[in-house]
């Protein structure tokens, strides 16, 4: 069993609250995530979006691009429009050499409204999420048959939330449409990462490895408290310093037969939680989980550095 390691830049600068890491350089993020030990590093806000230049500065640090997020309208928009607007990230991530584009519902979500309580957000009703499923099937389609798959990200606030979110899409949709597992998110929206692996493991195609702390998370008043108020309250945090038993999730992996990247990724303030720092201690944790599950970890041996 092949397994990879990259990070998310978002631990050292948050797209959605540019209070948060918004003057950390992008050369920052990339020469600590190289020196934690990574060898690949999502997407982010910051990166170059021409193919040589995004290259060259990747290069210089010794990463690959391991995918990265994109903001899907399709919930509320035609597969036409859709095409056109991932059209130019399809061919970025591919000039790269790319996994998979993280494909996001944002239409309708609340995950960026910081003045929206996390219990108001979205929510489908059974036709609207098989038409949706049926749209999403055949944009996945499209894609792969462009060169990049899709992977869908359940996430807290959007329209696919839930542990039953995600079973009815899935339910609903192609085996074009793959599935970006996040048991941070699973955990936060109360369903059970373990099982979200048992029932959709054939269609997981690429991982965030997000921890919850319980305490943030029993603590938060969900009818008056955003998602990002719960972000800025540290309810996530890295493999090993929360909640979640990642050497289980990682055996239930290894049993689904996933291969591929493992991403790292945890929204935090970098003031509170020193993105360094948790880089190292959420790779140290990760490798010792997959290492547990027999996965053997490919282009990542190098020993963090301080």
């Amino acid at each position: 069993m092949q397994a990879r390691l990259a990070i998310a830049p978002i631990g050292w600068t948050n797209d959605d609250m540019p209070e948060l890491g918004g003057d950390t350089p992008l050369e920052t993020c990339l020469a600590e995530a190289r020196q934690a030990g990574y060898r690949g590093v999502e997407m982010g806000g910051k990166f170059p979006r021409r193919a040589d230049a995004l290259k060259a500065v990747l290069d210089r640090h010794g990463l690959r691009l391991a995918g990265g997020w994109y903001s899907g309208t399709l919930l509320d928009s035609d597969i036409a429009a859709e095409r056109a607007r991932i059209a130019p990230q399809i061919e970025l991530f591919k000039a790269l050499g790319a996994p998979c584009i993280v494909y996001g519902e944002t239409a309708g979500s609340i995950q960026g409204d910081r003045a929206a309580p996390i219990a108001t957000r979205r929510r489908l009703d059974a036709g609207t999420i098989r038409d949706y499923a049926r749209r999403l099937t055949e944009l996945a389609e499209w894609c792969a048959d462009q060169g990049m798959p899709i992977a869908y990200h359940h996430h807290m606030c959007a329209p696919v939330e839930t542990e039953d979110d995600l079973d009815a899409l899935m339910a609903a949709s192609g085996p074009a449409l793959r599935l970006l597992f996040d048991p941070g998110h699973m955990a936060f929206a109360g369903g059970d990462p373990l099982a979200v692996i048992d029932r959709h493991g054939a269609r997981i195609a690429h991982v965030h490895a997000k921890d919850v702390r319980a305490d943030v998370l029993k603590g938060l008043d969900r009818d008056r408290e955003s998602f990002l108020d719960a972000v800025l309250k540290g309810v996530f945090t890295v493999p090993g310093d929360g909640m979640l038993d990642f050497a289980a999730i990682a055996r239930r992996l290894a049993d689904a037969g996933y291969e591929g990247w493992f991403v790292v990724e945890a929204e935090q303030d970098p003031a509170l939680a020193p993105p360094l720092d948790y880089a190292i201690k959420g790779r140290t944790a990760l490798t010792a989980a997959l290492d547990a599950a027999g996965y053997h970890i490919t282009e990542n041996r190098d020993e963090p550095s301080r």
